[in-house]
């Protein structure tokens, strides 16, 4: 792995915005292409390989809090658990997830896992493919995106329900509704029949108990790129309890426990010889140095790095009433004061790729790059 200072393409903004890749930048710039990471064909290989392993723990890891009824670690409404209990029995349908490792000295960590509404899909699956088509042809990424989210949808399709597919996102984000509209296009593209709906216009037929679009159209499938960990706070979230149509949202119910930072602890105590896992528990024991991290938490906000019990980096926020959980500290590679952390992605059942984002800081938060890649 190999970070390459390079020449942006000229009039490199006409080329991501006729993408459709409108904020790639705001206040601080976002995309970036004065640089670029490079791997051996090996490195990818070992990432992938790694990804489908932890893929696998994970879903072992879900069984296992159902099992055990630890459904208090992860701060979940009571009222939620059947409905979780039951998406995960009935196999709701699912399509994606993030894993974000650190990679260094030869060694993948997992730092955390976004389970249920992981964005930098678009910039990873379309953004620097086209960069990479344009700077050189001949070369690779890992980067089967795009194939696998359309191959999916395709296979989803007969487990959803007659009618059309929902997607919903917030108004007012350019960046989320981009990577829903994304989705949906994939969706379009595997032959589904599919509505955008921004969540503000979600509508709930008191009378029939049933979710509905603008048009008064039932919703009966719904790809949502809204946090779980809202939902069950929410009249919104009540509803889908009540909902009559029992409508499939996507991602599903289960997804809360693997979007949760309270997995993290789980993993390491059901795998602890897996070399993908650091350790991690619900309180610091005896670890000297350590990461405290929020079960909730968005953009690395409200994170302290410890080392021999002084804190050396940490960020506000927020988040952190739900609780807590203490990772070892597993510092990011630096290249010339840039740390990257390399977001791979899990498309239906199977790693499709990565996108990598970089900061000047060992917290990964809201002002990060993205910064493309290419197998050498």
């Amino acid at each position: 792995m190999k970070r390459i200072s390079i020449q942006p393409r000229n009039h490199w903004q006409s080329a991501v915005e006729n993408l459709g890749f409108g904020f790639h930048s705001t206040d601080v710039p976002y995309w970036d292409e004065s640089a670029c990471y490079t791997f051996s064909l090996d490195e990818v290989l070992y990432i992938e390989r790694a990804s489908a392993e932890l893929w696998d723990l994970c879903l072992g890891a879900v069984q296992h809090v159902m099992d055990n009824h630890l459904y208090h670690r992860f701060a979940i409404p009571d009222h939620f658990i059947p409905y979780i209990e039951k998406t995960w029995i009935a196999d709701h349908p699912a399509i994606y997830g993030r894993f974000d490792f650190c990679y260094k000295d030869g060694a993948i960590k997992l730092l955390e896992f976004n389970a249920d509404t992981p964005t930098s899909l678009y910039e990873a699956g379309i953004v620097q493919w086209f960069w990479l088509q344009d700077r050189d042809k001949t070369k690779d990424q890992f980067n089967s995106i795009h194939e696998k989210l359309i191959g999916y949808w395709k296979y989803l399709k007969p487990y959803l329900y007659p009618g059309p597919l929902h997607f919903t996102c917030v108004k007012g984000s350019l960046e989320d509704l981009t990577n829903t509209e994304y989705l949906r296009d994939c969706a379009i593209q595997a032959a589904l029949d599919t509505q955008l709906i921004f969540v503000d216009d979600i509508g709930w037929d008191q009378d029939n108990q049933v979710f509905v679009d603008i048009q008064d159209q039932r919703i009966l499938n719904i790809f949502k790129l809204y946090p779980w960990e809202w939902l069950v706070r929410e009249t919104f979230g009540t509803n889908i309890l009540a909902d009559r149509n029992k409508a499939f949202w996507i991602e599903p119910g289960w997804k809360m426990l693997l979007s949760n930072k309270a997995i993290l602890p789980i993993l390491w105590e059901l795998y602890p010889d897996c070399p993908y896992l650091l350790p991690a528990y619900f309180e610091p024991g005896s670890l000297a140095d350590y990461v405290r991290k929020p079960i909730l938490a968005r953009e690395g906000a409200n994170i302290e790095l410890i080392r021999s019990g002084a804190v050396i980096e940490h960020t506000g926020g927020n988040y952190g009433a739900e609780g807590h959980i203490y990772q070892q500290l597993c510092t990011l590679p630096g290249f010339d004061g840039n740390y990257p952390v390399i977001g791979s992605w899990i498309i239906g059942q199977q790693p499709a790729g990565m996108g990598i984002r970089e900061s000047k800081t060992l917290v990964t938060g809201n002002t990060s790059r993205f910064i493309p890649h290419y197998i050498e």
